[in-house]
């Protein structure tokens, strides 16, 4: 494969707009890919906070979108996994299902991975009931009972999206107050159609080849009861996607990309940008700001090594 100036891993709003100022400014620009172009944006149907719209985004026109304008300036796509990186003197070696690529510059954006809730049978059940995108499986659960775990936005709102299709949705959280913002929490107890579980967790999930129901435990009064759904929606955090690189790059206590900034890394020529790095606010206006930042300090690092 050719050497691209820039090299950006992952094509979610981060990766995105990174390509977007990357090849417009006229650097051969190459993005890949694991999954598919848009990254946690395909796992919401709309976004309502993103600035320039007065109505709630179609998040699948949004990608198009972003997609098509990196396209147009140029920038290259690609389908394939990162698996490991390394260091060969001026030049950047990233390991990949499709080869290895060589580069001057490397921009991460590789995102996060839901986390898990780490209880016996998730990982069997998951595609059985239990799912980590309600965009994704939601319909599949028409005029049935889901549970959805978790106390932030995305819970919620994913919570309050199931009630287009399910007959009850039961939130679970373990705290007695929810950290999402208030709109959406004032949006979710006035729908009828959700249940709230409030300081319980989920102690148990039942079911061997298909998820039956759960076991919620109260945190106060250590009390248990069982709650039968036909799916769980898990909603509790994520992980960042830096095994891959974590030999190379300088990571925090929970695996994010330390970055200043103008989004570099302490290695020279490597940046990262969006969920994947330390930072307070995980949103797709703050990926996007990312992306720009980043793109232009590739741009200044290859002209002042030139």
């Amino acid at each position: 494969m050719a050497e691209p100036e820039i090299l950006i891993v992952g094509a979610g709003p981060a990766g995105l707009t990174a390509g977007i100022y990357s090849a417009r400014a006229g650097h051969t620009t190459l993005i890949l890919e694991k999954e598919l172009v848009g990254g946690q944006m395909n796992k919401t149907a709309t976004v309502e906070n993103y600035p320039g719209f007065a109505q709630p985004v179609n998040t699948l026109e949004l990608v198009q979108n972003m997609d098509a304008q990196a396209r147009r300036f140029g920038c290259q796509i690609e389908t394939g996994e990162a698996t490991g990186l390394k260091l060969n003197g001026n030049q950047i070696e990233l390991e990949t299902s499709i080869g290895v690529i060589r580069t001057r510059t490397l921009i991460i954006c590789a995102g996060t991975e839901p986390r898990k809730l780490g209880l016996e049978n998730e990982t069997e059940l998951t595609g059985r009931g239990i799912s980590y995108c309600a965009i994704c499986d939601g319909p599949l659960y028409r005029d049935r009972e889901v549970a959805v775990v978790g106390g932030g936005d995305s819970a919620l709102e994913e919570a309050d999206y199931l009630t287009r299709f399910c007959s009850r949705v039961h939130l679970i959280h373990r705290r007695d107050q929810f950290r999402a913002a208030r709109i959406v929490e004032e949006r979710v107890r006035s729908n009828p159609k959700i249940v709230l579980h409030l300081s319980r967790v989920v102690s148990r999930i039942h079911g061997t080849r298909q998820l039956e129901g759960l076991t919620l435990t109260d945190l106060k009064t250590g009390t248990s009861i069982e709650l039968p759904v036909a799916g769980l929606f898990i909603y509790v955090g994520l992980i960042p996607g830096t095994g891959w690189c974590r030999s190379v790059v300088p990571l925090d206590e929970a695996g994010f990309i330390l970055t200043d900034e103008k989004m570099q890394t302490a290695v020279p020529g490597i940046f990262a940008a969006g969920d994947i790095r330390k930072k307070s606010v995980r949103q797709i206006a703050t990926a996007v700001g990312d992306g720009a930042i980043a793109a232009q300090s590739a741009h200044e690092f290859l002209t002042l090594s030139r």
